[in-house]
């Protein structure tokens, strides 16, 4: 019997689900997860406390079903939260949420550079509160020390992706939540990048759904119960996975 292990990781809990090929629900387990509101407009969440949510939930699951062969994880979570990486992986300030509404002023000024249609007609939306690449202009506005020192972006399920795998990827369909994917092509839009002048370098790898991105690494492992080498596809943001069902 194939068994696939799914996770997913909310605005309130950090989930393990593991089922069978016909989708049938073998174990399943959420840890709770907190959240941070340190000013008015603010949410936000440490992602060690994903990390440490999920691991203990795939411990779980695990557990639950007497440790068995899984054929390969797939990830979902919130989407548009933003997560700093330095150059060596670590993460440099709590995630910025999708909820949070701090970053009124940087749209308006994302708006003035790119122009209001021709951002509709690369990415697909207006630029929103909550999305990824206004957080990234606040932080270079608000916390300039933080921003020198960013040398990676990613995504709530992409950040348990790095932890799993050491890779730095991202599936479309999460991307198209940053406001820096060209939708239509599948690719980041450089024009996007360069008008906000954002390095591209911190972008990641993108992929698609069913992909394959990387495999558990031997310190995931340790931390998860789980099999080294197991593998690990690109996965979907939570719209787009509740949109397939």
């Amino acid at each position: 019997m194939t068994i696939l292990l799914g996770l997913d990781i909310s605005t309130t809990g950090a989930k393990a689900l593991l089922i069978d090929e016909a989708g049938r629900v073998i174990a399943t387990h959420t840890t709770p997860q907190p959240i941070s509101q340190p000013q008015p407009l603010w949410s936000e969440q440490d992602p060690a406390d994903w990390w440490d949510g999920i691991a203990a939930s795939i411990r779980a699951v695990l557990a639950e079903a007497n440790h068995p062969e899984i054929a390969a994880i797939g990830l979902t979570g919130q989407m548009h939260g933003l997560v700093l990486q330095d150059a060596a992986g670590a993460v440099l300030r709590p995630s910025i949420l999708w909820n949070d509404q701090r970053t009124q002023a940087q749209c308006d000024s994302m708006t003035a550079k790119v122009g209001f249609e021709r951002l509709i007609q690369l990415t697909g939306n207006r630029a929103l509160t909550g999305f990824t690449a206004p957080k990234i202009l606040w932080v270079r506005d608000h916390e300039p020390e933080v921003f020198a020192r960013a040398a990676h972006i990613l995504l709530p399920k992409d950040y348990l992706r790095y932890k799993l795998t050491g890779e730095y990827v991202m599936d479309v369909s999460d991307a198209s939540g940053t406001s820096l994917l060209d939708v239509a092509n599948r690719r980041w839009s450089s024009e996007v990048v360069a008008a906000l002048d954002l390095p591209e370098s911190w972008l990641p790898r993108l992929a698609e759904g069913p992909e394959v991105t990387g495999v558990v690494s031997a310190q995931a492992a340790a931390e998860t119960g789980l099999k080294a080498g197991t593998p690990v596809v690109g996965g979907g943001g939570d719209q787009a996975a509740g949109a397939v069902g």
